[in-house]
C-alpha cells in the first residue's frame, strides 16, 4: 500500500505567497512617494520666460477682393514697407526690363557723381528715344537724370555709363553687382538703357522691390514725381522736358518708371500712397499699361484695411 505522505522537500513551497500583496504595496508606495517628490521640485522651481520683443506691423489687406482684368502678363501689387503682396500674375516670369533698366542705372550713378558735376556727351547717335544732345557738350549729372527719366531719353543714360569709370561696360557690370546686393536673383542687365530685350530682363517681384530701393533715395523720389523740368547747359542751351507717364498726380500716383521696346511691350512701375501707405505696382509685358495699371489701382483706392497681430495673453 502506498503511502499518501507529501515529500518532505515540498512541505513549505508556498509559504511566501501570502506575503506578495504587502510586498507590492510597500513597492507601489516608494514609487508614489518619489513621484510626489519630484512633482513637488518641478512645481516649485520658476522657470525663466523668453519675451520676445520684435515689433508688431500692421499689413494691409483689400478689403473686398476680386480679379481685376489686364492685359500684362505678368503684374504685381506690394506693399513697399512690409514688401506684402497683395496681388500678383506671373510672378517668377523672367520678362524684358525695356526703360525701367534705368532705375538700376540711377542708383549705380548716384553713388558715383553728384549732382552738380558736368558730364561730356561722347556722341550724338543713339537707339530709342533722345534728347537730342549734341556731341561736346556737358550736362550737369542731375539734370541727366532728370533727361533719362522722365522723358526716358537714351542719350542720358548712356552719357551717364559712358563717363563713368571704366565706361559702359564697367557700369553694367556694377548694375549687375548692384542686383546681386539687392538679392534681386532673377534679373539681369546687358546696358544702361535697357535697349537690349534679351539680356535685360526681371520678374514683377524683382522690379518691384528694385522700385522699393529706388524710392528709399530722395533724389530719385524728387525726380520720378516731376512732370516737367526746364534746364540750361554750359552752351546756353534750354532743355524743357516732361514726365510722359500720364497716371503721374492722380490717385494717389508719385512715380516711378516708363518702359517700352518692340520686345517687351509696355512696362510701367508704378509707386502709390493710399492711408498712408506706399504701394508699388509693376505691369510687364503689357498691351495697354496705363489702363492695366489704373485697374491696379482702382483694386487699392478705398480698399485697404489695416491688420495688427496681437500679442497673446500669458498663460495663468
Amino acid at each position: 500500500m502506498k503511502s499518501l505522505q507529501k515529500p518532505p522537500g515540498k512541505k513549505t513551497s508556498n509559504i511566501f505567497l501570502p506575503l506578495f500583496p504587502y510586498v507590492f504595496l510597500l513597492i507601489l508606495s516608494g514609487i508614489l512617494a518619489v513621484n510626489y517628490y519630484v512633482e513637488q521640485k518641478i512645481a516649485g522651481r520658476t522657470l525663466p520666460v523668453k519675451v520676445h520683443s520684435a515689433p508688431l506691423y500692421s499689413y494691409p489687406m483689400f478689403q473686398y477682393s476680386y480679379e481685376p482684368y489686364i492685359t500684362a502678363k505678368a503684374a504685381i501689387v506690394m506693399d513697399d514697407a512690409t514688401k506684402r503682396i497683395m496681388y500678383t500674375k506671373n510672378p517668377t516670369l523672367r520678362l524684358s526690363t525695356a526703360s525701367t533698366a534705368k532705375i538700376m542705372t540711377t542708383l549705380v550713378a548716384v553713388e558715383h557723381f553728384k549732382e552738380d558735376d558736368e558730364l561730356t556727351i561722347m556722341r550724338d547717335t543713339y537707339e530709342g528715344t533722345v534728347v537730342g544732345f549734341p556731341v561736346g557738350e556737358k550736362v550737369r549729372f542731375g539734370d541727366l537724370l532728370y533727361a533719362m527719366l522722365l522723358p526716358s531719353g537714351n542719350d542720358a543714360a548712356y552719357t551717364i555709363a559712358e563717363n563713368y569709370p571704366g565706361g559702359i561696360e564697367a557700369f553694367v557690370a556694377s548694375m549687375n553687382e548692384k542686383a546681386k546686393q539687392f538679392r534681386l536673383d532673377n534679373t539681369h542687365f546687358a546696358d544702361p538703357a535697357g535697349l537690349e530685350d534679351d539680356g535685360s530682363f526681371a520678374t514683377v517681384i524683382d522690379l518691384a522691390r528694385l522700385c522699393s530701393e529706388a524710392m528709399k533715395s530722395h533724389l530719385f523720389a524728387r525726380i520720378v514725381s516731376t512732370k516737367e523740368k526746364v534746364f540750361t547747359t554750359n552752351t546756353g542751351r534750354t532743355y524743357d522736358i516732361v514726365n510722359i507717364n500720364r497716371l503721374l498726380g492722380t490717385n494717389g500716383v508719385i512715380g516711378i518708371k516708363t518702359g517700352q521696346t518692340m520686345g517687351a511691350g509696355e512696362v510701367l512701375t508704378t509707386a502709390k500712397v493710399e492711408n498712408g501707405r506706399r504701394f508699388i505696382i509693376v505691369v510687364m509685358q503689357s498691351s495697354d499699361r496705363f489702363g492695366d495699371t489704373q485697374s491696379l489701382l482702382n483694386l487699392i483706392s478705398n480698399n485697404i484695411i489695416s491688420y495688427t497681430p496681437q500679442v497673446p495673453e500669458p498663460l495663468p
